[in-house]
């Protein structure tokens, strides 16, 4: 490997270094390359993300993961994605619901998730199922 490539890899110039040469680099080191695959228990469903998915799939435009956790957090729909939250609250399958208000949940002070659901609900005119853990 040439002392220019060597350079370009330490200061992350390199493009693409390809699975040979990373090979290549790995054995001068005295190591070996491994792929494995991951441990599927470790990694926590993305309750967020799908919930965008679902909130998104009757719409030009998506409901982005931020919009909808701002939402969560404020009490306040973001403009023009009135219709999303609509459909989540409305369709989303019980587990989606339980699991998006729990990952969201340790992010706010306890209750405060609850409330800021009941005024979306309220300012949104929708019925959510007992999965959302809204005060009635």
């Amino acid at each position: 490997m040439s002392r220019n490539t060597l350079n370009r890899l330490e200061n992350g110039l390199f493009p693409d270094l390809g699975v040979k040469k990373a090979e290549a680099i790995l054995e001068k080191l005295g190591m070996k390359l491994a792929i494995s695959p991951t441990d599927a228990k470790s990694m926590p469903p993305d309750f967020i993300g799908m919930a965008c998915t679902s909130a998104s799939v009757s719409f030009k435009e998506a409901l982005t993961p931020d919009e909808l956790v701002h939402a969560l957090l404020s009490g306040k729909p973001p403009p023009g994605k009135e219709a999303h939250l609509i459909a989540l609250i409305e369709e989303a399958p019980g587990v989606l619901a339980k699991g998006l208000v729990q990952q969201v949940a340790g992010w706010i002070k306890p209750g405060k998730l609850e409330k800021n659901l009941k005024k979306l609900v309220d300012e949104l005119g929708v019925s959510p199922g007992s999965e959302w853990l809204i005060p009635a």
